[in-house]
């Protein structure tokens, strides 16, 4: 028994940006963003909100909209989901919730609904605690009469990271874009589903990747009490401090991009692929030889690259999205696991492990049956 994928969903904003298109912004080309990165184009979402995004890859993955994947082909009541977990780092408001917000376009009448945000490892640690809720929530589970019963549940990753990217920074500029991913879990008394999970956290001592939230109104008091002039609020000034997050990029940017230190990224990164991946296969006590496939966190296709040779696995045993989607990061794994089942590489019965890593730093991995 485990929770199982019936439906995914994927949605990109209409706006294709090419590589090329970026050298109007910073000195950069095609050759030399693809051969470093394997990217050759993002979507940049100009009219779509992320809960747009959102809701167009959860109503394929729900089957009420055409593109996606769905196991059996038919749609899905939605008045059969008790919850929704959405991954990001990039909310259209704070309040709601963006899962509130979703779950209210939908018209998810039953579902519990909370965001998450573990950045790029975000869909991972939300099917991890999908699946945690749903196990915990089944008849004959300790405590299970005390807890609301999950018995399906939509995990949706959704970003519009180019509203923090610095487009005056080329080192980061041409990594990220916008979409959505979404997946449909039902728990299965026959069928394994989720086989193991492994999360983790690791310190990012050196600050290697930041990005402060734009939430610094200031504030009409100051020590003493009101004010009538409003101060600079000094205890955003210190986090800022203490992350190393100046003012501005440059002249014009605001502080609230991301920050990227790329070598340290990839370290952290490519060590923290490979362990996840074993860490999940140990836990089910199975090895690389049963796995039919792994979808990584399109980041950048050289780490991909380390960690398949780390892995001792050709370049065709991992899902590649990332030429048209660039780092999307929550939104990243759905979509690319969504393209995984649309191109016929997941078929029923096949293990998957989906592996992430992102800013905090947090990783992670799944390993499934499908």
């Amino acid at each position: 028994m485990g929770s199982t994928i019936i439906g995914c969903g994927k949605s990109l904003p209409k706006l294709e940006v090419a590589n090329d298109e970026l050298k109007a912004l910073v000195d950069t080309n095609d050759e030399w963003i693809s051969t470093r990165t394997g990217i050759r184009s993002r979507h940049v979402a100009v009219e779509e909100t992320a809960t747009d995004l959102a809701e167009a890859a959860a109503r394929q993955a729900l089957g009420l909209a055409d593109g996606g994947w769905r196991e059996d082909g038919e749609a899905i009541d939605p008045a059969s989901i008790d919850l929704v977990i959405y991954a990001t780092i990039t909310p259209d408001v704070l309040v709601p919730s963006a899962a509130g917000l979703l779950r209210r376009r939908l018209g998810l009448e039953n579902a519990i609904a909370f965001d998450l945000n573990a950045a790029c490892t975000g869909f991972v640690y939300g099917l991890t605690v999908a699946e945690c809720m749903m196990a915990g929530s089944t008849a004959g589970a300790p405590g299970a009469a005390g807890r609301n019963p999950v018995r399906r549940a939509l995990v949706v990753g959704a970003e519009r990271l180019t509203r923090v990217t610095g487009w005056s920074d080329r080192n980061t500029c041409v990594l990220f874009g916008d979409g959505a991913g979404a997946a449909v879990l039902e728990w299965n008394e026959n069928r394994p589903g989720i086989m193991s999970s492994f999360i983790t956290n690791a310190d990012d001592d050196t600050n290697a990747l930041t990005c402060s939230f734009a939430y610094d109104a200031p504030l009409p008091f100051d020590i003493d009490g009101a004010s009538p002039e409003a101060p600079e609020d000094a205890s955003l000034s210190r986090i800022a401090a203490e992350l190393g997050i100046t003012e501005f990029v440059d002249a014009g940017e605001p502080r609230q991009v991301l920050r990227m230190d790329g070598p340290k990224v990839f370290k952290f990164a490519a060590e923290a692929m490979t362990t996840a991946v074993h860490e999940a296969l140990d836990r089910a006590n199975l090895t690389l030889d049963d796995v039919a496939c792994i979808v990584p966190h399109q980041a950048n296709e050289r780490i991909i690259k380390y960690a398949a040779k780390k892995l001792g696995r050709p370049m065709d045993f991992f899902q590649l999205s990332i030429d048209h989607t660039g780092n999307t990061s929550a939104a990243s794994l759905p979509m690319a696991l969504c393209d995984a089942y649309n191109a016929g590489r997941i078929r029923r019965g096949d293990k998957v492990v989906l592996v992430a890593f992102g800013g905090g730093f947090t990783s992670g991995a799944v390993l499934l049956e499908a």
